[in-house]
């Protein structure tokens, strides 16, 4: 282990709060300020935190570290500067990543991201980010593949420290995470030295959590669930005692805003799903109470989850990364009999409502780790259901989920290609258009050709849009392009997109290349015309 300073331990300050929540006593004798542990993160140091979408990540320390740098003017000398290498699950809350971008703390950012200041400093250049499929990240992460070129430090450990949330710590001195796990249980596995942030404002969530170890090729095993509620793990997260560095104690909520409002685009999506979903059932293809569903995040999933609060299925389960507002509605319903997941992420209210109602909720939820939630194995053994949102569609099924025009990164891929590859229903729905600055439909969000291509069209069985439904199973490319195009685009730009496809059948079909037709040179001709006019409508074609 690096040569740390010593602390100075605080055990004539543990609150009651604090005692009722760490169980193991060793550990209060490790108390300590956030401000005294701020100096010893040095340049280029590995750190991984808890947290998934905004909740469960750590305050305190990382909001003291970024004091200590802003106070002492660190970044302002090349001699003191300190840019680290952060790793987390999917995202945290603004008030600590976004302030440590803009300070210009983050050398080197895995594998999802949400901040605008983070975004920022990773389209200009100042921040090294790389998406990952979440179900890969932490098995990668364990793996060693992240600290190849790691400088200092102990070489068997891929992180410097790791910097977790608990809403408690057991006798054993295990850490119970709070509203998500996420990859902190191989962070923690990963960290040479351990900082906990016990937060004692939100409740102990002792129970809600499966937490399994996560092991090496060839010694991984096979997650033995058949159904969502199966469990496979322990109720905490196991921690080695001698790495566990400092406590702190936390008294700050989870940053999550408002859950994305709906609109009329939106529920008029649902209303196509549920359709298309109540035909399935009568065909057979589906069971009454249809099969696990994963939905993103965004105003589209809310609206298709309160969609399902009303709607005709009952005892639905669900198989999914995150659950908001209207996952609390759609129990409350009685019509959703489990949920497991990796995060809740809630708004302020919905968390008031769910810790008020938790007597409710307890024995329907669970949460599991990233690797778990998102595990191909798990999703394609339970036939979920998978419905997530791109950027853009192009008209043979390839999406673009994290990339504007082609280069601007926006947040990662998460864990859209995971359940994209593996669901027994793979479901992207999207409006059909977004607004400019200069025109209310100046974005096309089904295109000639996706700028960049995240999920292939291997992936994808459903498009949906406000416009309607395009049902892509089993049709060749030169079938699913007059079907998107008359399905999903909006008026706007059907006849453009027509006269596209029609042009480049004709000429490919002449060449002998007529599988899936391009005109190459007018391919990318909306994005062009965006960037230089501010919108997608093209006069024409040459």
């Amino acid at each position: 282990m690096r040569l740390t300073p010593c602390l100075r331990y605080r055990t004539s300050s543990v609150s009651s709060a604090l005692k009722e929540r760490v169980r193991r006593p060793a550990y209060l004798s490790r108390l300590t300020l956030p401000e005294e542990l701020a100096p010893l993160f040095q340049n280029d140091d590995y750190i991984g935190w808890s947290g998934f979408t905004g909740v469960g990540y750590p305050k305190m320390v990382p909001s003291a570290i970024a004091d200590h740098i802003e106070v002492n003017s660190l970044q302002a000398n090349p001699g003191t500067k300190k840019k680290f290498n952060l790793f987390v699950g999917a995202s945290v809350g603004p008030e600590v990543e976004d302030r440590w971008a803009k300070l210009d703390m983050i050398a080197r950012r895995y594998p999802h991201q949400v901040g605008k200041e983070v975004s920022k400093g990773i389209n200009a250049g100042r921040i090294s980010f790389s998406d990952k499929h979440l179900s890969m990240f932490a098995q990668d992460l364990t793996y060693g593949f992240y600290n190849l070129h790691k400088k200092h430090g102990d070489p068997r450990k891929p992180l410097d420290w790791a910097i977790v949330e608990a809403t408690a710590i057991t006798e054993d001195g295990h850490i119970v995470p709070g509203a998500s796990v996420g990859a902190t249980p191989e962070i923690i596995q990963s960290a040479e030295k351990i900082i906990i942030e016990v937060n004692t404002r939100v409740p102990n969530l002792e129970g809600l959590h499966d937490i399994n170890q996560s092991f090496i090729p060839p010694n991984r095993l096979p997650y033995i669930i058949t159904h969502p509620q199966d469990r496979i793990g322990r109720t905490a997260i196991p921690v080695d005692p001698d790495r566990v560095y400092a406590i702190v104690e936390s008294n700050k909520p989870d940053n999550t805003g408002e859950n994305a409002p709906e609109n009329d685009n939106s529920r008029a999506i649902a209303r196509h799903l549920i359709d298309f979903l109540t035909e399935e059932v009568s065909a057979g293809r589906l069971p009454k109470n249809l099969l696990p569903l994963q939905s993103g995040i965004g105003n589209v999933a809310n609206s298709i989850i309160g969609a399902l609060a009303e709607g005709p299925f009952d005892q639905v389960q669900v198989w999914t990364e995150v659950l908001q507002d209207t996952f609390l509605r759609f129990f409350d319903s009685g019509k959703l009999a489990f949920a497991t997941a990796t995060s809740i992420k809630f708004s302020p209210n919905g968390f008031d409502q769910f810790y008020t109602n938790w007597s409710n909720y307890q024995d329907k939820l669970l949460l599991r780790s990233q690797q778990v939630a998102n595990s191909p194995e798990i999703i394609r053994r339970l036939g979920v259901i998978a419905m997530n949102t791109p950027l853009e569609v192009d008209i043979y099924a390839h999406a673009n989920s994290t990339c504007a025009l082609g280069s601007r990164m926006l947040n990662g891929i998460g864990g859209s290609g995971d359940f994209l590859r593996n669901a027994k229903l793979s479901i992207m729905h999207t409006p059909s258009s977004r607004p400019t600055r200069n025109d209310p439909t100046g974005i096309s969000c089904i295109v000639p050709f996706a700028s960049h291509v995240d999920q292939t069209e291997h992936d994808l069985d459903i498009l949906v849009t406000e416009q309607g439904l395009a049902d892509l199973r089993g049709l060749s490319p030169r079938e699913r392009a007059p079907m998107i195009i008359e399905q999903c685009a909006h008026p706007d730009y059907k006849d453009l997109l027509r006269e596209y496809y029609d042009r480049a059948l004709h000429e490919c079909l002449r060449k002998g290349a007529g599988h899936e037709p391009h005109m190459l040179k007018n391919a990318l001709k909306f994005h062009i015309n965006l960037e230089e006019h501010g919108t997608m409508k093209i006069k024409k074609w040459d």
